[in-house]
């Protein structure tokens, strides 16, 4: 004869890892949540369980489940749609594609660029990059440079440093030939998401090189914009240098 178990409660869920430090169950499950997400159990743009499912899997009640869920969806690695469910965030959206872009133009919303590749070559990482990426000394890199354009002009110089242990085949023709977003390329065909970046401001005069690709006058100023991103278990996968021209843009921030 069947039994009625009784709902799960916080108090009970031998499922969870044991640690020294005090941690608030939602946080409990939300590191169990990144830990799925991490290994691969959800793709992006997958739904994942509900949050009665979860909360079963668990053994932990339905609320928590939700809290921790609200984390994540504010950290943008879930996305909820009404009546549909939870969904894996995938920078194939459109309302994350733009997450990582911060320069507008003066005039209209922000949009993608055109884009431009000049080179992609595997090569040995200089010391700066292979401290930022957390490569050993003498481990290759792959170094992609391209300019972004808009209106029929080059706003955007990029450098772009790679592990390149993570991105095996990767060339400036396969970049060249991907419609969607960068980050979008790394997620589907490399298994690389980017969770968070920081980055690094300053003026620069630009020199000779720099003048002729963004089409400016040696000395013309432009914004220098050092980012490194990070994927699951804050490991740095990507060093990105961009020099920006903004006569026309402005780099915008949302501040919460």
């Amino acid at each position: 004869m069947p039994v009625d178990l009784p709902p799960p409660s916080d108090a009970d869920s031998p499922a969870l890892p044991a640690g020294p430090a005090f941690s608030p169950l939602y946080q409990q499950i939300k590191a169990l949540l990144l830990k799925s997400l991490q290994g691969g159990e959800w793709k992006p743009g997958e739904a994942i369980p509900s949050e009665l499912e979860l909360a079963g899997r668990f053994r932990v009640s339905q609320g928590t489940v939700r809290k921790a869920i609200d984390e994540l969806a504010t950290e943008n690695l879930l996305v909820r749609r009404q009546g549909k469910g939870t969904f894996v965030a995938t920078h194939a959206e459109e309302q994350i594609q733009y997450r990582f872009l911060r320069l507008a133009p003066d005039e209209g919303p922000p949009s993608g660029m055109e884009r431009h590749f000049l080179d992609c070559r595997r090569m040995r990482a200089p010391a700066e990059v292979a401290r930022s990426l957390a490569l050993k000394a003498g481990e290759p890199a792959l170094l992609v440079r391209r300019t972004l354009w808009r209106n029929r002009a080059p706003v955007v110089l990029d450098e772009i440093w790679l592990p390149a242990n993570l991105f095996k085949g990767l060339t400036a023709e396969r970049l060249a030939q991907y419609a969607g977003p960068m980050y979008g390329l790394f997620e589907t065909e490399f298994g690389v998401r980017m969770i968070r970046a920081e980055e690094k401001i300053r003026a620069v005069a630009a020199d000779e090189v720099t003048a002729e690709l963004l089409h400016v006058a040696p000395g013309a100023p432009l914004l220098s914009v050092e980012r490194l991103s990070h994927t699951y278990g804050d490991k740095p996968v990507e060093l990105r240098r961009g020099l920006y021209n903004t006569t026309s843009h402005y780099y915008r921030n949302e501040l919460s």
